[in-house]
């Protein structure tokens, strides 16, 4: 089959594929700086849903041509917009008039992340919006549910970004989520294949969420030379840092991180000595220049599974024929009806 054929031939129905109105269970989390309209309508277009990053640009206006600008390209097709809610109240002041103008441009389906949605879910809910909210612990997905979001996202240690204080893995969260989520929940960090996607939803999630894998698509504007790197990149090459600030981040292994870590192993507490390093316009500096030892730059563990700069639809493509293999191998796994295993009968005997 060709990568469209796959793309069009859905493989899995589910909770998630049903709220958002897509074909395969692939959510494109919103990712600083990257996530963008052109990025996030190839994964519309691919069949899955992607989240444009609301505070990753420069003004207002901006933020509204993105949407424009997605819209055209999906063809009014829906995408959904990422709210990062900060834990300052003093840096929340400009999500309200985000939600204006996602609003006003028809946008309903949001992905929330970091601290509860709780203040913001009426109005989105009143508006007619679908929210996911992203956490890293069921504990915070509890609260989270009880406040009324919709579905949720929750990311295991291997994550990139923030994996939480407590370092749980995936497979452990995954399995924990289903016997403690009543609505649908996606799964991730450290996801890049097909398998995980089969895998995820044995476990009970009704889908994936994938960050660090997607950074090396076509549709990604960041420099060449730092899709290189993470095409380089092994599930190894990455490391936590600020845990010190309990604010622990993943991040790719370079100059920086290893500044910061030096830092923090000497017991330094001056934020002010981390800002020159830490601060997020380096990290935008980074993927522009390619000078990907700059800055503090996001790198989950799924980077491993990167390995070809190509547009979305293609790596959308390859996870659904890895998944499709998987799933056929679990098929191949079933006894024959009122077939006895050699070790039953062996003991029978």
């Amino acid at each position: 089959m060709t990568d469209r054929e796959v793309l069009d031939t859905p493989l899995f129905e589910t909770a998630i594929t049903r709220l958002f109105g897509i074909r395969h269970p692939i959510l494109c989390g919103g990712l600083m700086w990257l996530a963008d309209g052109r990025y996030v309508a190839a994964a519309v277009n691919a069949g899955g849903m992607g989240f444009i990053t609301a505070r990753t640009f420069a003004d207002f206006d901006a933020f509204r041509a993105e949407l424009r600008l997605c819209a055209e390209l999906t063809g009014g097709k829906p995408f959904g917009v990422n709210l990062f809610i900060s834990g300052r109240a003093e840096e929340n002041a400009v999500l309200d008039r985000y939600v204006d103008i996602l609003l006003d441009e028809g946008v309903r389906l949001i992905e929330t992340a970091g601290n509860t949605p709780e203040a913001y879910l009426p109005r989105l809910k009143q508006a007619g919006c679908t929210v996911i909210h992203k956490v890293s612990a069921v504990r915070h997905g509890l609260r989270a549910e009880k406040a009324g979001v919709h579905a949720l996202a929750i990311v295991g240690q291997e994550c990139g970004g923030h994996p939480g204080l407590h370092f749980v893995g995936t497979m452990v969260q995954g399995a924990l989520a289903a016997r403690a989520f009543r609505v649908p929940y996606a799964l991730g960090g450290g996801i890049g294949c097909g398998q995980q996607l089969v895998a995820a939803l044995g476990l009970g999630a009704d889908a994936i969420v994938m960050g660090s894998r997607m950074t090396v698509a076509t549709e990604i504007w960041a420099h060449a030379d730092y899709k290189r790197k993470v095409l380089e990149t092994s599930e190894a090459d990455s490391r936590l840092v600020m845990a010190s600030f309990r604010n622990t981040y993943r991040c790719l292994d370079n100059a920086a991180a290893r500044t910061v870590a030096e830092l923090e192993a000497a017991g330094e507490r001056d934020f002010a000595l981390y800002m020159p390093h830490v601060r997020g316009s380096n990290a935008r500096e980074a993927y522009a220049t390619g000078d990907w030892e700059r800055g503090i730059l996001s790198m989950g563990q799924s980077a491993a599974f990167a390995d070809e700069i190509k547009p979305v639809a293609a790596i959308f493509a390859e996870i659904l024929r890895d998944a499709a293999a998987a799933r056929d191998r679990m098929d191949a796994m079933r006894p024959a009806p009122g077939a006895t295993s050699r070790t039953a009968a062996a003991g029978a005997r």
